[in-house]
């Protein structure tokens, strides 16, 4: 069994991860193979068309390299590499939803993504998780919201300013 997961640095990704390695884990105790490939997709800022139109090659190489250093610090970051299942964490220049059904290519893998976007960043693209949902060939678990994310979501600026006007006149 196959393992593809979504990592994009998110709480969601992250909690994806975690959920991908659980997975891959349950599947090796019932007598399997399982392996898990932690993916990040990138794309240069702009997207292709505009860097093609303006290329700065030195602009790609940190985008790139930071892509890279991002996905390092996931898997680290929820010990991924230690949790007694092959990882293989790869990054790929390509939108990430096509990026993700390249790589769960086959009927018996398990595509596992964290959820959407803030309503901001699903109005600049599409929903990584919709797209997926509607075009694998594979069964897809999009993982929940974790609960410190739902936390964060709540903290408009305007609360935290109140509540922090609320700790200066207490004290």
């Amino acid at each position: 069994m196959r393992v593809v997961v979504g990592v994009s640095g998110s709480p969601g990704s992250l909690a994806a991860l975690h959920r991908a390695v659980a997975e891959a884990r349950r599947a090796a105790e019932r007598g399997g193979a399982a392996q898990v490939l932690a993916l990040h997709a990138w794309e240069p800022p702009g997207g292709e068309f505009g860097y093609r139109r303006s290329p700065f090659p030195p602009l790609l190489s940190a985008v790139r390299e930071e892509a890279e250093r991002r996905l390092r610090e996931a898997v680290a970051e929820t010990g991924a590499d230690r949790a007694g299942v092959p990882v293989t964490a790869l990054t790929v220049r390509a939108a990430p939803a096509t990026a993700l059904l390249t790589a769960a290519d086959r009927p018996d893998d398990l595509l596992v993504l964290g959820p959407a976007g803030t309503w901001w960043h699903r109005g600049l693209r599409a929903s990584v998780p919709a797209h997926c949902v509607r075009r694998s060939r594979c069964p897809v678990l999009v993982v929940p919201r974790p609960e410190l994310a739902l936390l964060l979501d709540g903290l408009t600026r305007r609360a935290v300013d109140a509540e922090l006007r609320d700790l200066v006149a207490r004290g």
